[in-house]
């Protein structure tokens, strides 16, 4: 047998991405080194597995779609031996994937995945950052092990471990005279422009904040990318609301936003972890959620500020 298991986890990730390019940028590898590993696999079992189009990306030819099949179960097997060794000794050894909102990502993935293989040199954390959707969508599929994400509109099926509450501010510029207030008011809000993180779930989070005031916010923007809305709302092009609270206080080009609290019983969105609930954990899955329960908490969110004390939810 002379082809590798990296081999085959090459092949995986390229089916199910429809293209190199796409595989690539999941798994965090060259093009190159992926490209070169199919077409060894494919001269090592003298069977073609791809149908090159150059302009509609990759598909599977009938042999690769049977190959797929059986190339999972064996990754599965072979990651079945770190697990077994881990749960027969001491040691936390294999690899977790582990799915992150795209919201938060920035701040909380790194620092909670490093502080975790620090913990467990034996540990290797696989990241994947997605909206709320596509993380479900990808741990029913098996492709993630657990994800950093809210509470929003969970199916049955899925177990949710809350770990902080995100309670609602609005993000001003700095020259707005609503940022010198302590607080504001949904209904001071609800006159001005408001710039909508128009992401699926969060949006509708948001707009309730509003609905349950018997209020319509003035929505003059939806976009999907918070840099782009908080550098919007630092030159003055209407304010937002938001949950996270990254520890600097200016956009990417320089200008700074400031964060004033909401006035009011609003509802918090509750981070935490998100897994399969028919899934036993496994040892390394128990230690991960086990390390998040330690470093994230109300008081404590790595990357972020803590929410001050008037404004963190019971």
């Amino acid at each position: 047998m002379r082809y590798t298991l990296r081999q085959i986890e090459y092949f995986v990730a390229t089916a199910e991405a429809g293209s190199i390019t796409l595989a690539a940028e999941r798994i965090h590898v060259s093009p190159p080194s992926i490209s070169a590993a199919i077409s060894q696999l494919e001269a090592e079992l003298g069977a073609q597995l791809f149908l090159r189009r150059h302009a509609q990306g990759l598909s599977l030819t009938r042999v690769g779609r049977e190959l797929l099949v059986e190339a999972k179960q064996l990754l599965d097997q072979a990651q079945k031996l770190y697990q077994t060794a881990s749960e027969a000794s001491d040691t936390v050894a294999g690899t977790l994937s582990l799915g992150c909102l795209l919201t938060f990502a920035p701040m909380v993935l790194p620092a909670i995945a490093h502080s975790f293989t620090s913990a467990f040199p034996g540990a290797q954390v696989l990241p994947d950052v997605a909206d709320h959707e596509r993380l479900l969508h990808r741990l029913e599929r098996a492709e993630l092990d657990i994800a950093l994400s809210y509470d929003l509109h969970l199916p049955d099926g899925f177990s949710f471990t809350p770990l902080a509450g995100l309670a609602p501010f609005a993000m001003l510029a700095e020259t707005d005279p609503l940022a010198k207030l302590p607080e504001v008011t949904l209904e001071e809000l609800a006159a001005r422009d408001l710039i909508l993180l128009d992401l699926p779930l969060s949006r509708d989070y948001f707009l309730s904040l509003f609905a349950r005031a018997g209020l319509s916010p003035r929505v003059s923007a939806r976009l999907q990318q918070m840099d782009v809305i908080r550098t919007m709302v630092a030159n003055g092009f209407g304010y937002t609301i938001a949950n996270i609270r990254p520890k600097s206080r200016h956009a990417l080009d320089g200008r700074a936003v400031v964060r004033v609290p909401i006035a009011g019983d609003q509802q918090p969105l509750r981070l935490g972890l998100v897994r399969v609930a028919r899934q036993e954990p496994t040892r390394l899955l128990r230690c991960f959620m086990e390390h998040c329960t330690r470093e994230i908490s109300d008081s404590h969110i790595p990357g972020m500020d803590a929410p001050p004390a008037a404004t963190r939810p019971a």
